[in-house]
């Protein structure tokens, strides 16, 4: 029952935001969470917060580089690893190529 009650709650109709309400339904989203904008009787857009939406955006990151690890890692053979010594002679860099680069800032 309180999934439905959540549900309804989280609902705000379209007529809303045309009776004036949009700052009511912001700060809503701000203090409660997403809401779920219905135009006739169908699902139009979600509401996030601009806080929310770029941990939404964080999170769907990292499961894609999560996915591509996994990916990566499945076909990993390491016994076709290449040195960066030969990788250097492949592609014909030196120590001096290399040293005229900034350092390479990691997370």
């Amino acid at each position: 029952m309180s999934s439905v009650l959540s549900a309804i709650e989280n609902i705000v109709s379209i007529s809303q935001f045309n009776r004036g309400l949009a700052g009511k339904i912001f700060s809503d989203v701000k203090k409660h969470g997403p809401k779920v904008v219905i135009k006739n009787n169908s699902a139009e857009a979600v509401i996030v917060s601009p806080a929310e939406y770029v941990e939404i955006q964080d999170e769907l990151n990292d499961y894609r580089l999560l996915t591509l690890a996994v990916e990566r890692m499945a076909n990993y053979n390491p016994n076709t690893l290449i040195s960066q010594k030969d990788m250097a002679k492949r592609m014909n860099i030196t120590a001096q190529d290399l040293d005229s680069f900034d350092e390479a800032e990691f997370e």
